[in-house]
Parts: C-alpha cells; structure tokens; sequence
C-alpha cells in the first residue's frame, strides 16, 4: 500500500517481503542473514583480473607482501582487508605511490558484525582520478579494544566520517585531532548503530522538539 492510500476496513495490513499480521509493515524485522559472515576471511587467487593484480602488487611491494590480510574480488570490486594498525600506512602509500594515485577517500563508514570476534569494521573507498580505479579497503577490531589509525592526516576528508563511526559505532581512531561526537549529544550513552542497541523506548529532545521513541511514533492497523 502506497503513502495516502486508505486501510479497508477489515483488511489486514500488507508489507514488503509478504509482511502482515504486526506493526512491522517494512518487512525489514524478519530478514534472516544467510550469509556466513562468521567464516575466516578467504583471498581470491590470482589473477585478480582488471587492475586489481597491478594494485596489489603495487601495495605488496611498498609495504611487504603481508600487509594485506586478505584480497577479495566479488561483483567486480576489490576489497583489501589490511590490519587496523596499518590503515594509515597502506593509505598513505595509496595516495603518494605514483603507480597507484588514489588521491580521494569518498567515505569512511562503520559496519557492525555481532557474530565475529572483530565484530566492528571500518570501510574505505578510494577512488584514483589519475587512473580512474577505485578500491576498497577494510579492518576489524573488537569490542575490547576498538582502536584503528585515524587517515586524517593523509586524506582530511576523513575527519568528520571518521567522528561519525567514531559516534554510531564507538570505533576510536587513534590520532585523529578532535574525534567528539557528531550527531549524537557529547552525553550520549551507546552507539545508536550497532546491532545490539535498542530501538525503542528512548524519547530525544530535538531543537526544541519532542521526538517519542520508535516504537510510539506510528500504529500500522
């Protein structure tokens, strides 16, 4: 049903995904993650094709052929996953390395994995104008100690979506200049965008508005 259609009365509410008989009418509450995301981390093997082989060797040559943890070809993008201690190192040889020439980081963004040890992940997507390449990298860290090495200083485009992961993550990047909260207030308990943080129940004050918790906010019948 399409925003502005009227309920019949006596007519069940349908959702997407063949939702209906709860107020979830978004579906999106009984999606089950099939994929095995749990599993150790498997490198594609070579050849990688396209200019992926060309980028790794380029990276394994400057920085050792264990800087990368894994490199993973899916869907035609290539993912380096590289340890969390070493982000600003590869990014630093990723911008400068004439080979190479990825002079833009696009986004910095937080992914949370419940399921993993390392649970928390931090992406990167660089994007080589000389080139015209784009690559992704990737680390994980645990809830023990979610440090990683903040690129700021290599890519200042970083600063304020390393304080958003830093925000709806609690992921701390070690060396960033002022890494505070961004879009939560500086007293804000939890990280809103980790998967085990509550939906409901929390009403927030905003610019002088009252906004209920989720859960009050809309009645599907």
């Amino acid at each position: 049903m399409s925003d502005g259609e009227i309920q019949p009365v006596g007519q069940e509410a349908q959702g997407l995904f063949g939702v209906s008989g709860s107020g979830d009418t978004s579906g999106f509450g009984g999606l089950v993650n099939q994929s095995p995301s749990a599993a150790p981390l498997v490198s594609t093997p070579a050849p990688l094709g396209e200019y992926f082989d060309e980028v790794v060797d380029s990276l394994q040559q400057l920085l050792g052929d264990d800087i990368a943890r894994a490199v993973i070809v899916d869907r035609g993008e290539l993912t380096i996953h590289v340890a969390p201690d070493r982000v600003a190192d590869v990014c630093q040889s990723m911008r400068d390395d004439e080979n190479l020439r990825f002079e833009l980081c696009s986004s910095v963004s937080g992914v949370d994995y419940p399921e993993q040890a390392n649970r928390l992940h931090v992406v990167y997507h660089l994007t080589s104008m000389t080139y015209r390449r784009r690559v992704r990298l990737e680390t994980a860290v645990s809830l023990d100690h979610p440090v990683v090495a903040s690129v700021t200083a290599v890519y200042p485009t970083a600063d304020w979506q390393e304080r958003e992961a830093y925000d709806m993550f609690g992921v701390v990047f070690e060396g960033h200049p002022h890494l505070t909260r961004i879009l939560m207030p500086d007293d804000w308990e939890g990280y809103p965008q980790r998967k085990d943080y509550p939906l409901g129940g929390i009403a927030v004050e905003y610019k002088g508005a009252h906004i209920p918790p989720p859960d009050e906010r809309r009645a599907y019948k």
